[in-house]
């Protein structure tokens, strides 16, 4: 083959590679799920209890008479989830030989939707799925709302990231969740922590209630004008405890302040996100950033928070943050 006709055989190739990746592209559609969350923090027992409302849009070209949901806090429930089974394939007994206070689970569930009742299903091999049947069949372009209550009991931190170390919080993967449904078709797959989770975008509209005394950090923008100021005052605090680079606080772990007996509930919300998790720690020191986006200009506040035992590591934090969101 010599140059000229190597060449034209590339140009074909790229071509035609090209054409069939655009028209894929063209084709290519993603479900929509937005949720509306209410949740309420009992940090005696160390239980969520919560209510869900999602509205699930179908923009497949696929009729769907059923959902897959994710409940993954059931992961944390026995020896017999798909979790448990991968931390001792790999080593690891933090579940086998867990006490009874230290697993988690999910439970209260009752799906509904236009004031039906939805029957479930159990998945044949994962206790954290369960598949939702709908009352009629969802076509392209429809959209159904699901409601269910729900409650969470929060395993120690120490097996994988949903959990609590005393009366520190670390709430992720936490509410149930529509899997993923694409050209594929159904991704109904179990808690694991061999990478990040493949969840659908949408919206949350998020109310979280808890203690007074409680700093948190969450997906979304804060809507309480107030908790602003509050995290904004303490941001000024932590700020004046650097000099010269240096941390002037203890820098022992704090024993952790009794709980306020008056609650507050802080409502977050964002778009185009795909999943929601949130941080709860009656001690967190504070750093408040801003940082503006190359292509729109637009300023975005950014936190930072720790707790003192920490807070030589996370000095610069506010700068990483600001850089990683520019670029």
């Amino acid at each position: 083959m010599n140059g000229r006709t190597f060449l034209k055989t590339l140009l074909v190739s790229f071509v035609l590679i090209t054409s069939l990746a655009f028209g894929q592209f063209d084709n290519y559609w993603q479900q929509q799920v937005d949720y509306k969350i209410d949740v309420q923090l009992n940090d005696r027992e160390h239980i969520l209890t919560a209510t869900e409302e999602l509205e699930y849009t179908n923009n497949s070209p696929d009729s769907l008479s059923f959902i897959w949901f994710h409940i993954w806090p059931e992961a944390y429930k026995n020896n017999k989830s798909a979790l448990a089974k991968q931390l001792k394939e790999d080593g690891e007994f933090k579940m086998l030989y867990a006490k009874p206070a230290d697993l988690g689970y999910m439970d209260q569930l009752n799906f509904t939707s236009e004031n039906t009742s939805l029957k479930t299903e159990l998945h044949p091999n994962y206790q954290d799925v369960i598949k939702v049947i709908l009352p009629y069949k969802l076509a392209p372009k429809q959209k159904i709302k699901i409601s269910t209550p729900f409650r969470v009991k929060i395993p120690s931190a120490l097996i994988s990231r949903l959990g609590h170390i005393g009366q520190a919080y670390a709430i992720t993967q936490w509410y149930p969740k529509p899997a993923v449904y694409d050209q594929n078709g159904w991704n109904q797959i179990p808690y694991l922590t061999q990478g990040e989770f493949y969840s659908e975008y949408g919206s949350f509209d998020v109310k979280i209630t808890l203690p007074k005394n409680y700093i948190v950090a969450a997906t979304g923008d804060l809507q309480n004008a107030d908790e602003i100021e509050f995290l904004t005052a303490r941001a000024e605090k932590t700020k004046k405890k650097f000099t010269n680079g240096i941390f002037s606080g203890s820098m022992e772990q704090a024993e952790t302040p009794k709980s306020d007996t008056d609650f507050k509930t802080l409502h977050f919300v964002q778009s185009k996100v795909h999943d929601f998790a949130w941080f709860a720690d009656k001690r967190y020191e504070v750093l408040k950033g801003e940082v503006e986006l190359p292509h729109s200009k637009r300023k975005v506040t950014s936190w930072v928070m720790f707790t003192q035992k920490n807070a030589m590591v996370w000095k610069e934090a506010i700068q990483y943050v600001n850089d990683g969101t520019y670029y």
